[in-house]
C-alpha cells in the first residue's frame, strides 16, 4: 500500500477525509460517516512510517520533531491537492488528511434556497454563518464567494485554517491566505489584511473580540465581510458576540451592528432521504430588515424570532420553515426532520399546513 494508492481512493470515493493511525486500517470519511478500508490489515508504527515519510520535507520533519504535529499542504499532479496534519500518538505517526476540493457547488447542487444568493450582491457589511463544526459553512461560503467572483471585479482575499475549496479567478482575483502554511497565525493575518487591498474578505471564526472588532471595523470602511460563528441560532448569535466584550461596550456594538450587518445564517447539515443526495443544509436566515435593524439596537433580541417569522418577502426564514420545505420536497425524512427542530410541535403544524404568524396567532 502506498499513500498515493490511498489519495487516489480518496478522489475516486468521494472522501472528504482520510485518517492514518497504528492498531487500524486506513480510515475514510465519506458523507460524513468514517469507514474503514475493507479487506486490509490495522496498520502498526512502521506502517504508517513508511506511508507518511514521503510526504514530509526536511523543514516539515525538524517541525515534527519539535513541535509533535505539523501542518502542510500536499499536491499530487492529475489527482488534487490536500491538506495534511501528521502528528505523533503513542509514540507512532498518525495523521488526519483533508482532500482540497476544486469543483465548488453552486447553490442549486447544495439545495440552498434562493435567497441566498442575495449575499454575493452586497457591496458592503458583516454577513456571519453560524453551525457546528461540520455543519457545511464552509461549502456555503465557498459557494457565495464563487458566485462573487463569476461577477465582480474585485479583490477577494480569504483567511482560511485550512482551505477546503480552491478558486481559480474569473472576474476577480482571489487570494487565499492558509494558517501554518502562508502566514503563521490568524492574527497575523487579519492585521495584514486591510492592507492588502481587498473588496470582499472571508476572515474565518469570530473567536474573540479582536476579531470581531477588526471585522466590523473593515465593514465599517466599505468592504463586504464573511465570518462563521459556533452559534444556534440568529438571537443566540448577537448574544454571543456581545459576551465578547465588557457590558460597557455592548450598546456601541449594537448601533455598529445595527448600522453594518446585513445577515445572519445559522446552518444544520442534515441525513438527506436518498443515497443522490447524502446530506443536505437546512438554513436559519435573517437578513437586516428595518424592524431586525431596530430590535438590535434597541436590545429586544427575544423579539428576533417573530421577526424573522413575519419576514418572509425579505427572504427570512425560520429552521422550521427550512425544514418544512425540504420535507415537503423528500430531501429529509419527517424524523430528520422532527429531530432537528428547534419546536418539534409547531414543526408538525406547519407540516400539516398550519403556519404561526410573528404574533404567534395562526393565520
Amino acid at each position: 500500500m502506498e499513500i498515493h494508492k490511498l489519495f487516489e481512493m480518496m478522489v475516486k470515493y468521494n472522501s472528504s477525509d482520510l485518517h492514518l493511525k497504528a492498531g487500524q486500517p486506513p480510515v475514510f470519511r465519506v458523507s460524513g460517516q468514517l469507514t474503514r478500508m475493507q479487506n486490509t490489515p490495522p496498520m502498526n508504527g512502521e506502517d504508517t512510517q513508511r506511508l507518511l515519510t514521503p510526504l514530509l520535507s526536511e523543514d516539515h520533519r525538524e517541525i515534527l520533531h519539535e513541535r509533535g504535529n505539523v501542518d502542510f499542504a500536499y499536491s499530487m499532479a492529475g489527482i488534487g491537492r490536500f491538506r495534511c496534519n501528521i502528528f505523533m500518538q503513542r509514540g507512532a505517526l498518525s495523521a488526519a488528511i483533508r482532500k482540497v476540493n476544486l469543483h465548488i457547488p453552486r447553490y442549486d447542487e447544495l439545495n440552498l434556497p434562493v435567497s441566498v444568493a442575495r449575499l454575493a450582491q452586497f457591496e458592503q457589511g458583516l454577513i456571519l454563518i453560524g453551525g457546528v463544526t461540520g455543519s457545511g459553512k464552509s461549502t456555503t461560503l465557498a459557494s457565495i464567494l464563487n458566485d462573487i467572483n463569476a461577477n465582480r471585479r474585485c479583490h477577494i482575499l480569504t483567511i482560511e485554517d485550512p482551505i477546503e475549496y480552491l478558486f481559480h479567478d474569473d472576474k476577480a482575483i482571489i487570494n487565499q491566505r492558509e494558517i501554518g502554511i502562508d502566514v503563521m497565525d490568524f492574527d497575523d493575518a487579519l492585521r495584514s489584511a486591510v492592507r492588502q487591498d481587498p473588496d470582499v474578505m472571508l476572515v474565518g471564526e469570530m473567536r474573540d473580540a479582536e476579531t470581531f472588532e477588526t471585522a466590523l471595523t473593515a465593514a465599517e470602511t466599505g468592504h463586504l465581510v464573511f465570518g462563521t460563528i459556533h452559534s444556534s441560532g440568529a438571537p443566540q448569535t448577537i448574544g454571543r458576540l456581545l459576551d465578547l466584550f465588557p457590558e460597557s461596550k455592548h450598546e456601541q456594538i449594537r448601533t455598529s451592528l445595527a448600522f453594518n450587518l446585513r445577515c445572519i445564517m445559522n446552518q444544520k447539515l442534515l441525513k438527506g432521504a436518498n443515497k443522490d443526495v447524502p446530506r443536505v443544509p437546512a438554513l436559519e436566515i435573517m437578513f437586516t430588515t428595518p424592524m431586525v435593524k431596530k430590535l438590535i439596537q434597541d436590545s429586544e433580541d427575544n423579539k428576533l424570532m417573530d421577526a424573522i417569522k413575519g419576514d418572509k418577502e425579505h427572504g427570512c426564514q425560520t429552521f422550521n420553515t427550512a425544514l418544512t420545505d425540504l420535507y415537503r420536497r423528500k430531501l429529509i425524512s419527517k424524523d430528520t426532520a422532527l429531530r432537528a427542530s428547534p419546536n418539534a410541535e409547531e414543526l408538525r403544524m406547519n407540516m400539516s399546513g398550519i403556519s404561526t404568524s410573528d404574533g404567534g396567532g395562526l393565520m
